[in-house]
């Protein structure tokens, strides 16, 4: 059996490279596909008769080749038509807010914004009072910084 795979190992390589292509299916994300190209390399270095650890190495090399160039491609050939708007905390950039607690010169204070209340710091020397209206010019973890309107 194990002569059979040494003297077969392009087979072997090959259904690598399809299971991967089948598992990309079920993820989507172009990560698993570049494991795929790297089982197709070693499937060639095996046609051309380099022993198993040098397949391995192939296998390896073109594998995070394919990670560091061919996806970032690919993800950016899939999704250069869609409307890059920024998710999540990051959508808070440019947000206005009112002041809930007042924003100390060089503390911390309080901004409610479409009913959430966030953690800020003013980017002004001065102090914000509450009730002031406040834009968002910066987003750092979870501490947004305003600015008065």
């Amino acid at each position: 059996m194990i002569d059979y795979f040494s003297q077969h190992l392009w087979q072997v390589w090959a259904v690598v490279a399809v299971l991967c292509l089948i598992l990309e299916l079920t993820a989507g994300d172009f990560f698993i596909i570049c494991f795929s190209i790297g089982a197709v390399f070693a499937a060639v270095s095996t046609a051309l008769g380099l022993n198993f650890y040098w397949q391995l190495a192939i296998f390896a090399f073109f594998s995070l080749l394919s990670i560091y160039y061919v996806r970032p491609f690919a993800l950016r050939y899939i999704h250069k038509n869609e409307d890059p708007r920024a998710s999540n905390a990051d959508a808070l950039i440019g947000r206005r807010g009112r002041v809930v607690e007042e924003i100390e010169a060089g503390g911390y204070g309080r901004v409610a914004i479409d009913g959430d209340v966030w953690k800020a710091v003013s980017s002004g020397p001065t102090a914000v009072p509450v009730g002031t209206f406040v834009k968002v010019i910066d987003r750092e973890s979870i501490i947004i910084t305003v600015e008065t309107c």
